[in-house]
This record gives C-alpha cells, sequence and structure tokens, in this order.
C-alpha cells in the first residue's frame, strides 16, 4: 500500500510548483473558487485532497491541453466518452482497491457472467474517485478521494486499475505519487508508464 502523502493540508512547494505549471497558460479555466469547492463537497460528502482542493479552489478549474491527453476537466464534469447510462458516481463510498488490479490479465478459474463482472468491477470506476479526465480509448484518470488511496491518482480502464506513482521501482507508472507528482510529470513531457 502506498502512504506518506499529505492530503489534510496544503504543502505550500506543491501549491508553487502547480501555480508554476498550470497558471501561466492562456487555455487554463479560472479557479472555481472556494465556495463552489465547498458545494460540491457538501453535495458529494467528502472533502476533496490536498492540493488538489486548493489548485481548484485558487490556480486552475481545468485545461485543454493537459494532461491528460484530452485535457484536465473541470471539477464534476465527465468526459464526453464516459457515456451515459452508467451508474451513479458515489465518491463518498471508499475507493475499492490498495494496488494495481489488471483484472484482463487474470486466469479466471471459473468464467463470471457479465453481471458478475460488472458487480466486481463498477466500484473500481465509480466509487471514491473523481475523474480528471482521459487519455482516450476507455482510458480515464481518476483522482482518490475516500478511502486508503485518498490522494492517489489512478489510471482505470477496461483492461484494469493501477496507481500512478507508487514507490516501487517495478511499478507499471512510476513516479512522485499524487497530485502533484502527475501533474509536474506530465508537464516533464515523460511517459505514465515505466516500459515506454
Amino acid at each position: 500500500m502506498m502512504t506518506g502523502m499529505n492530503t489534510e493540508t496544503c504543502d505550500p512547494a506543491e501549491l508553487a510548483a502547480l501555480r508554476e505549471i498550470f497558471a501561466s497558460r492562456p487555455e487554463a479555466v479560472p479557479p472555481a473558487g472556494w465556495e463552489a469547492v465547498r458545494a460540491f463537497e457538501v453535495g458529494h460528502g467528502i472533502v476533496l485532497p490536498e492540493p488538489y482542493r486548493t489548485f481548484v479552489a485558487e490556480v486552475c478549474d481545468g485545461l485543454r491541453a493537459g494532461p491528460p491527453y484530452y485535457g484536465l476537466l473541470p471539477l464534476a464534469q465527465t468526459p464526453s466518452d464516459w457515456g451515459s447510462g452508467r451508474n451513479e458516481r458515489l465518491l463518498a463510498e471508499p475507493f475499492p482497491l490498495t494496488s494495481a488490479w489488471l483484472w484482463e490479465a487474470e486466469d479466471a478459474e471459473e468464467e463470471l457472467s457479465v453481471e458478475e463482472f460488472e458487480a466486481r468491477t463498477d466500484p473500481v470506476f465509480d466509487h471514491g474517485s473523481l475523474l480528471l479526465g482521459t487519455d482516450g480509448c476507455g482510458m480515464y484518470w481518476h483522482l482518490i478521494v475516500t478511502g486508503p488511496q485518498r490522494g492517489h491518482v489512478w489510471q482505470i480502464a477496461g483492461e484494469g486499475a493501477m496507481p500512478f506513482g507508487p514507490d516501487s521501482p517495478d511499478a507499471l507508472m512510476p513516479g512522485a505519487p499524487g497530485f502533484t507528482g502527475w501533474a509536474t510529470h506530465w508537464a516533464q513531457g515523460r511517459s505514465w508508464f515505466a516500459d515506454d
């Protein structure tokens, strides 16, 4: 399990790094403001993790240029390819994972029905996370807002779910964990995956 991030207090150095990445970009969406952030939190029964919380309130509420490939979404929006008829997103329900789960790579001893498979995977997509954006092809980036992974960024796709930035040297997506680490990684033009 990944630990060690302060998600309760905004580190001034992290906020300064985020300002440097986003504030000077002309296509940056203006910050949402504290009133909008608090209304979103009350409406979903959560408190957003820092430094994302302060970032959205004071620095920027979205950027078409990224991260990810199709842009950083404004607070409370979903990507255009998210689709309709999906389950309700329950941000107050804890995100169910603490380590990567590549369900497509699993050797299932017994074949699951579509209903059984969806019962296991739907909470990964819909519980305890805020959508940050998409790289296309069903690859979505989520900021975990509740549960043990609070503050971490995960990529969740049809093949599985994996965290960005675990400390392990054999991690699929190594880098500094958390929203600031993820945004900095993107700003440096680095690949998300270790083998790219």
